[in-house]
């Protein structure tokens, strides 16, 4: 019988869903914005720390005057959620490059079939480097309202933990969508 030309649902929801995961974990990763504190005993009420895993960035929100490159007087980066996560993060970001080049090499792009069982490890693959942002995401988010803040002040969610959550929740998605493909390479053997 003549080859199918249509490369398989499971392949192309897994390379749209992992590029916009690989974005939004990458965003995560560098934006200094995973916990926002704000209403800090003696600073000015509209000033509000934003807190990464590289960086503290200090906000004055009716003058938009953004100064980065806090001193960590806290011992906020010595926190092991923290350190986890600037560990953590880059490695799922290298992780998932290599997932998507492995995908690219499985799905038909230069060739009539798929190799199925290359696009399952691809999803494998991508599917680790998702395990391995939500890991850490999940545990500063744990421990949000554990790591040192000046005592009184207000914390919240920052948008970088978010982004980092939905990244590794598109890539965990996309991942089990490439893995789909070992059925077919099931069926031919």
């Amino acid at each position: 019988h003549l080859p199918s030309m249509r490369t398989p649902t499971e392949m192309i929801v897994g390379l749209v869903l992992c590029p916009c995961g690989l974005l939004l974990t990458l965003t995560g990763t560098l934006a200094p914005s995973w916990r926002q504190v704000s209403l800090i005993p003696d600073q000015p009420m509209d000033v509000v720390w934003e807190q990464g895993i590289w960086d503290i960035c200090r906000e004055r929100q009716s003058t938009h005057d953004r100064l980065c490159g806090q001193a960590d007087e806290l011992g906020y980066f010595e926190q092991v959620p923290v350190r986890v996560a600037q560990g953590l993060m880059p490695s799922s970001l290298v992780v998932t490059l290599v997932g998507l080049v492995v995908a690219a090499l499985g799905v038909r792009c230069w060739q009539p079939e798929p190799r199925h069982l290359v696009a399952g490890v691809a999803g494998l693959v991508l599917l680790l480097s998702g395990l391995m942002s939500l890991v850490p995401s999940s545990w500063y988010t744990q421990e949000l309202w554990a790591l040192p803040a000046p005592p009184g002040s207000t914390l919240t969610v920052g948008y970088s933990l978010v982004l980092s959550y939905l990244g590794s929740c598109l890539e965990i998605l996309g991942g089990l969508a490439l893995a789909l493909s070992f059925h077919h390479c099931c069926k031919e053997c």
